[in-house]
C-alpha cells in the first residue's frame, strides 16, 4: 500500500506535488452512497440514498439538520460528518448568541474548509474521509455548497456526490436550465429522478431506502420574505413524492416502447 513512504502521512508531497492521504479520502467519498443536491431561485433540495449494513441493521442517516436555515447531506464516512455537523452546530448557536442573527452559508463552508485544510499541516491528524453537500438559506438568498476532504469548498447549482455519482450528474447537466424556476415539488422529483439514474438495475426506491431535506423563502402577501425552516422528509412522507418521479418515468419507457413499436410497423 505504501507508495514511497509519500503516504505516511498528510503533509508530505510526493514528487509530482500529491498528497496521497487526501486521494485516500476522496476515495472514501466515492465509496458512499449517492448524495444530490439542486439549488432553484427559492429551495435547496438535498435527496439522498441511504444504506443499511446488514438486513438486521437499520438505514444509516444521511441527511443532518444544522439549524432551521441550515442542513447537510453526507457521502462517506458518518463519523467524520458527524464531527463536522457537530462543529457546524456550535458555530451557528454562536453566531446567534454573539450578533442575534442566523450564520451565513458561505461563512459557515469555510469555516469547515479551514478546518478540513488545517488537517493538511499537521503530522497528527489526517483528512477527513466524507463529502458533503450543505444546503442553506440566508439574507442573500438560498444556496447550495459542496465540501471535498482536501477543504475545497465551491457554490454548486446542483450536484452530486458518493458511487455511481457520475449517472445523476449526466442527469443534472441535462436539465440544468429547468432548475432555476423550479419550486419545491419540481426540485424533488428532479432529485429523486437523478438519485434513480444512479442506481443499479436490481434496486429500487423506496421509502426505506430515501430520504430529502428542504430548505427555502417564500413570499407573504406584503411582499415579504418568509423563511421555510430546513426540514427533513423521510419513510411514508416520501411516498407521494417517489410516487410521482417514478410514475414519470413509468410513462418515458412505456412511451418509448410505442415508439419502438411504431418504427417496427413502418420498416
Amino acid at each position: 500500500m505504501f507508495r514511497n513512504n509519500y503516504d505516511n502521512d498528510a503533509i508530505t508531497f510526493s514528487p509530482q506535488g500529491r498528497i496521497f492521504q487526501i486521494e485516500y479520502a476522496s476515495e472514501a467519498v466515492k465509496q458512499g452512497s449517492v448524495t444530490v443536491g439542486l439549488c432553484s431561485k427559492t429551495h435547496v433540495v438535498l435527496v439522498a440514498l441511504k444504506r443499511n449494513a446488514e438486513d438486521l441493521s437499520s438505514y444509516q442517516k444521511k441527511i443532518i439538520s444544522v439549524d432551521t436555515h441550515l442542513g447537510l447531506a453526507l457521502a462517506g464516512l458518518a463519523s467524520d460528518a458527524r464531527v463536522l455537523s457537530n462543529f457546524m452546530k456550535r458555530q451557528a448557536l454562536a453566531s446567534k448568541m454573539t450578533y442575534g442573527r442566523a450564520i451565513p452559508v458561505e461563512r459557515i463552508v469555510d469555516q469547515i474548509g479551514d478546518r478540513a485544510q488545517a488537517n493538511t499541516q499537521n503530522y497528527s491528524n489526517r483528512p477527513y474521509g466524507v463529502g458533503l453537500l450543505v444546503a442553506g438559506v440566508d439574507d442573500t438568498g438560498p444556496h447550495l455548497f459542496e465540501f471535498q476532504p482536501s477543504g475545497m469548498t465551491q457554490e454548486m447549482v446542483a450536484c452530486a456526490i458518493g458511487a455511481r455519482s457520475q449517472m445523476a450528474r449526466t442527469y443534472l447537466e441535462r436539465n440544468l436550465e429547468a432548475f432555476a424556476g423550479c419550486g419545491k415539488e419540481e426540485l424533488v422529483t428532479h432529485g429523486l429522478k437523478a438519485l434513480k439514474e444512479s442506481l443499479n438495475q436490481d434496486k429500487e426506491l423506496t421509502v426505506e431506502n430515501a430520504s430529502v431535506g428542504v430548505v427555502g423563502v417564500s413570499e407573504t402577501e406584503g411582499g415579504k420574505r418568509k423563511l421555510e425552516g430546513f426540514r427533513l422528509y423521510d419513510g411514508e412522507e416520501m411516498a407521494p413524492w417517489l410516487e410521482r418521479a417514478l410514475a414519470g418515468e413509468g410513462a418515458k419507457q412505456e412511451g418509448e416502447g410505442e415508439g419502438q413499436g411504431e418504427s417496427m410497423d413502418v420498416s
